[in-house]
């Protein structure tokens, strides 16, 4: 049999008897090609009847109504929490300012500041520049609540 006639049969949505399943499996089987679409095309169905199309018992509507009068609504709305705290802020500042301070220890460093003299220093002060700059800037932002709280800005 060629490939298109297996590939009908594969894709039929009938019972398909055991003799033609066989057929289709020693197909696949010497086939890499058909054996790959029937994969395929078996994965794709599983999918539609599985996930893409909500089961016919389940109604959206009731178990979302179910929550909205289960829900205990609150008067103020909560504050989102950052993911690091000041003390992850600390620890990430503390090593930004080790790289930065072991940066003018290595070998490589060295050479290339010698070669080319101060017009390398001034890309490494801008690039330390933005780097502190960000990094602060973040950690303003991210901390604005609890800092204008400890030095009474609000």
């Amino acid at each position: 049999m060629n490939c298109s006639k297996i590939l009908e049969m594969a894709y039929e949505e009938n019972e398909i008897s055991i003799f033609d399943q066989a057929q289709i499996w020693v197909h696949a089987l010497f086939c890499p090609d058909c054996a790959k679409r029937i994969q395929l095309y078996k994965s794709a169905g599983s999918f539609m009847r599985r996930d893409f199309f909500p089961s016919p018992n389940a109604s959206i509507e009731e178990s979302v109504m179910a929550k909205i009068t289960s829900m205990e609504f609150e008067k103020e709305p909560q504050t989102i929490q950052g993911v690091l705290s000041t003390r992850g802020w600390i620890i990430t500042g503390i090593l930004i300012f080790v790289s930065f301070a072991t940066a003018f220890f290595g070998m490589d460093f060295q050479n290339v500041a010698s070669e080319t003299g101060t017009s390398f220093m001034l890309p490494v002060g801008i690039l330390f520049g933005i780097v502190l700059t960000t990094y602060c800037a973040f950690f303003i932002g991210s901390n604005l609540k609890e800092l204008t709280e400890r030095f009474g800005l609000s």
